[in-house]
């Protein structure tokens, strides 16, 4: 579902995100935004739908089964040993 809304933008440039736009993408109250322009368009996105699609696009790359953070955190406990 594609949710579409009009709003105006207000004093100081500020524009109210309607609620049916709000509970489509999850936002919260409080929640951090990314505001970026893209084809000559304005894109909104939350900072956890960023981080989601960052993750996903690097699975591709790391076998299955392995922990990327599990082996940082080896790494930094052998490192600490040797300080």
């Amino acid at each position: 579902m594609d949710p579409l809304a009009r709003t105006r933008v207000g004093e100081k440039g500020r524009v109210v995100i309607p609620a049916s736009i709000r509970e489509a993408l999850g936002i919260r109250i409080g929640d951090e935004i990314v505001l970026r322009i893209e084809d000559n368009e304005l894109r909104l996105s939350t900072l956890k739908t960023r981080l989601a699609r960052a993750q996903q696009r690097l699975r591709k790359f790391i076998k299955p089964g392995r922990s990327l953070s599990a082996e940082l955190i080896a790494e930094r406990r052998e490192a600490a040993r040797h300080e």
